[in-house]
């Protein structure tokens, strides 16, 4: 593109043509619903799980729907590019294309962000049982006292290998990952009933520090389960990804989340999706300050969904 000629036009059309390549990060529609909006805020209604099947014995008995809700408020988001005149004249090295690049790749990490956030506020925030979204003491119904946040002492565990709680070992790593994923697979409902019993698909989601070893272990998950007698009815047939994730802090945590249900651990919520607001040649501001703006704007929020979904493993 002869930049001697760039106009606002075409800027605009490179952060178009960016978004039509990034897609976006794949495990944020993996752990999370999308649900559009038409007002400041929605509130979801949990209601429980429909009865079980039990044989007919002295009539029918019917069952009504727990009642807990959960609210999420759209909040009012923005993000504004300030282009001077004097740099789009003088851009000789692509520059201001690489900006905007910068600048529409931002507006789909956005939605990743978020998400990350509530990961990590997950074991201080509520979710619409009152409690922790990660936490030790969750209860609904018939379903008992259950935890999805579980602590593992690597130091007991079986391995030929031991490291720290930072840095395990990797059949350490494959065993704290399986009792995640085992916890999720034995969550009951408020019937008593489990809730995960067709679970296949599982994300892992680690930080920086515990990339390589995650990977490790699910590329020999079988072989090393297997070796340390663990149950092999529990990884058949399961597909276990791990997603790095350099938003978390996480130093001996991570947390692995079921992705293959219709209702995700989190939500999305959207009343309006980006738009691009452009300042540019004839306006005001650029008489005023020589420069061009280009702003993003946005309504929208997450929250929390199924705690079920998810478990937050802490190696001690």
């Amino acid at each position: 593109m002869d930049q001697q000629i760039l106009s606002s036009r075409s800027i605009m059309g490179m952060y178009f043509a960016r978004l039509e390549l990034n897609p976006g990060m794949a495990w944020v529609n993996g752990l999370s619903n999308f649900f559009q909006s038409d007002q400041a805020g929605e509130t979801y209604a949990f209601l429980g799980q429909s009865p079980q099947f039990r044989e007919w014995i002295g009539g029918r008995q019917g069952k009504g729907l727990a009642s807990s809700s959960f609210a999420i408020t759209n909040k009012h988001y923005e993000a504004t590019l300030e282009v001077s005149k004097r740099d789009v004249r003088r851009d000789k090295t692509g520059q201001i294309m690489a900006r905007v690049e910068e600048f529409a790749d931002k507006s789909v990490t956005h939605w990743a962000s978020m998400l990350s956030t509530l990961l990590l506020n997950g074991d201080s925030t509520v979710c619409y049982d009152g409690q922790y979204y990660f936490d030790t003491d969750h209860s609904e119904g018939s379903s008992g006292t259950q935890s999805n946040k579980i602590s593992v002492t690597i130091a007991g565990l079986p391995a030929a290998v031991h490291g720290s709680t930072t840095a395990p070992s990797v059949e350490e790593f494959q065993q704290c990952m399986l009792k995640g994923i085992a916890a999720i697979l034995g969550f009951k409902d408020n019937q008593g009933e489990p809730m995960n019993e067709n679970a296949r698909d599982f994300v892992v989601k680690v930080p920086v520090g515990l990339y390589l070893t995650a990977t490790a272990a699910v590329s020999t998950l079988a072989t090393a389960a297997l070796a340390q007698n663990l149950n092999p009815n529990l990884i058949a047939g399961l597909n276990v990804q791990v997603v790095m994730n350099p938003r978390l802090t996480w130093t001996n945590k991570f947390s692995v989340h079921r992705t293959d249900s219709p209702i995700k651990g989190l939500i999305r919520q959207s009343e309006q999706d980006v738009e691009l607001k452009v300042k540019a040649e004839g306006s005001e501001f650029e008489f005023d300050n020589d420069a061009w703006q280009f702003g993003l704007d946005s309504w929208r929020n997450v929250g929390y969904g199924y705690w079920q979904r998810s478990c937050q493993v802490i190696m001690a």
